[in-house]
């Protein structure tokens, strides 16, 4: 596969997922006593101390969700469980990928991997990671009664159906044998882009220890203690604590095969975009979490980029925003169509992210090199919108209701924009807010009808996991035959170019059904002192592929 750098050709270098954090004011980074107590004002909060180099405090505005191993629907907890659980392989940079708990991950014919163990990868309980912890979570995460979101990571490998579920009357996988302590064979159903099986095997799953969660039976999994305050660990850091809502509290794991790591404690502390400017200003945050998941309004990153002591740089990702459309409640793709001619995409870029964005025109965005150049936004014509739903027999007299999720300011604001757009129209909406971790059952339970959604993409192009059906993030209700067809298609090439004309289809077909509602796209932004050695990459995705290194220098 070509390298990401040369990737661009395929559209412009403007990115998404809003992630950053911003401080306003002070032309330089204040100390920790010029803190009054933190942005919360309790004394419970954990702080920076000045000249201690042994904590980091990173700032989140979206809590975790979960720290069970089989299930992460949201970004958030998937990160902090990546501090916990290590992967196979890791990611530095898009399409690149290093050892982690896989010595060697390796095929030659793109169909039988063969991966083979770190020897001196163990538990924090002392017990070997084996080839068997590998197995036994494949087999999990394809097991229909254990709770979890990974199955479309799975679903090339032989023995799942298309949504990664063991084949029926199969009690493990056909395609993933152990063939020693610490080797085993992955085999796909047919061949497949060896880009595709690292991400998603070997970078996505993250491996958990059989000894733990096989003595369980599977329905009890999801609310063991091993799932919701764990304590086994094969990552650079230990789970502590979870203040709920206020913090996650991380230890070093000081016998972590890559090297201890060199930053003792680490706290990711939630809290809203406003109260996060505070504590960079009374010097109580290290570092914004990035990716969707640590996020203030954009229009203070140029206060940020003016302060003394704090690093601010714009990066590359394939995120995006979008508006989800509960699909059984709105079966008429004319409907569906409607409401994106509502809606005045252009407006939100310009004015609520100043022009650090774009217009989506797909689930892609244009740093993906399966964007589609030939594919053009839907126009903003709010009368033919009207129109079209007259014409589709519309029921003006329901009101919809409209799910939004806090923590994000632009998509908050974004919700008052559509709320107002479709009202324009005669649309009644009822605009319903929540915390993102309600809010992403609520859309799970299908108890709305339309809805804002960040979706984080990898570099590999397969989005099953939002839109296949019986996906568990398919929060839409999407089941569409046509759609499944070409996403196993896409599954089967092996390049690029085998590869982007069956997902250039997918993206033409998702907008003449109007599927989802492609929003925007606003830059990405990573937000750090400048004493951390560390920290966000350019990758998103990839950023703690080395967090055992990371430093913060002491302050002069």
């Amino acid at each position: 596969m070509s390298n990401w750098k040369t990737r661009f050709k395929f559209g412009a270098t403007i990115f998404a997922s809003t992630v950053v954090l911003a401080a306003c004011g002070d032309s330089a980074v204040p100390g920790p006593d010029d803190a009054a107590g933190g942005a919360e004002g309790e004394s419970s909060v954990p702080q920076a101390k000045e000249g201690d180099t042994s904590t980091l405090m990173v700032g989140l505005t979206n809590a975790p969700d979960s720290f069970n191993p089989f299930y992460a629907p949201g970004i958030s907890g998937k990160w902090i469980q990546r501090f916990m659980y290590d992967s196979l392989l890791v990611m530095p940079e898009a399409d690149s990928w290093d050892s982690a708990l896989a010595s060697s991950f390796e095929t030659e014919d793109n169909q039988t991997f063969t991966i083979e163990i770190d020897p001196n990868a163990n538990w924090t309980d002392g017990e070997p990671v084996k080839a068997d912890d590998v197995a036994f979570t494949l087999n999990a995460i394809a097991d229909p009664q254990i709770e979890s979101s990974l199955g479309t990571r799975i679903a090339m490998i032989e023995g799942t159906d298309e949504s990664g579920v063991l084949e029926e009357g199969a009690e493990s996988l056909s395609g993933v044998e152990v063939t020693g302590d610490k080797s085993l064979t992955i085999k796909t159903k047919t061949p497949v882009d060896i880009a595709l099986m690292k991400e998603f095997v070997g970078f996505d799953v993250l491996i958990a220890p059989q000894h733990i969660f096989g003595e369980m039976e599977p329905t009890e999994i999801a609310n063991s203690e091993a799932a919701t305050q764990p304590s086994v660990f094969s990552g650079p850091y230990k789970f502590v604590e979870y203040d709920n809502d206020n913090y996650v509290q991380l230890e070093a794991n000081e016998d972590y095969y890559r090297g201890a790591p060199k930053i003792e404690t680490i706290y990711g502390r939630i809290m809203n975009g406003t109260a996060m400017v505070t504590e960079f200003q009374a010097g109580n945050l290290h570092m914004a979490a990035g990716g969707g998941i640590g996020m203030v309004p954009i229009q203070d990153i140029s206060l940020l980029e003016d302060i003394e002591g704090l690093e601010v740089k714009e990066n590359p990702s394939f995120n995006g925003q979008y508006m989800i459309i509960n699909n059984d409640k709105f079966p008429d793709p004319e409907v569906r169509k409607a409401f994106i001619h509502a809606i005045d995409r252009q407006l939100t870029v310009d004015n609520l992210l100043e022009g650090r964005g774009e217009v989506l025109s797909s689930m892609y965005t244009s740093a993906s090199p399966y964007h589609s150049d030939e594919i053009e936004p839907l126009a903003y014509d709010p009368d033919q919108a009207k129109q079209m739903l007259e014409d589709a027999g519309f029921d003006f007299n329901q009101t919809l209701k409209f799910g939004v999720p806090t923590g994000n300011a632009v998509r908050e604001q974004n919700g008052n924009l559509i709320q107002q757009a479709l009202t324009d129209i005669g649309v009644k909406v009822d605009q319903q807010n929540y915390d993102f971790p309600t809010w992403l059952q609520t859309a799970q339970d299908l108890d709305y009808d339309i809805g804002l959604m960040g979706y984080g993409h990898t570099v590999d192009p397969n989005v099953s996991t939002y839109i296949q059906t019986g996906a568990t993030s398919n929060n839409s209700a999407i089941a569409d035959p046509v759609i499944d067809d070409l996403l196993a298609k896409g599954n089967e090439g092996t390049s690029v170019d085998e590869r982007f004309p069956i997902y250039e289809e997918l993206q033409q077909y998702m907008q003449d059904q109007a599927i989802i509602v492609p929003l925007y796209s606003d830059s990405q932004f990573s937000v750090q002192v400048d004493n951390l050695n560390g920290g966000i990459n350019e990758y998103w995705a990839g950023s703690l592929y080395n967090v055992h290194e990371w430093t913060l220098d002491p302050q002069e």
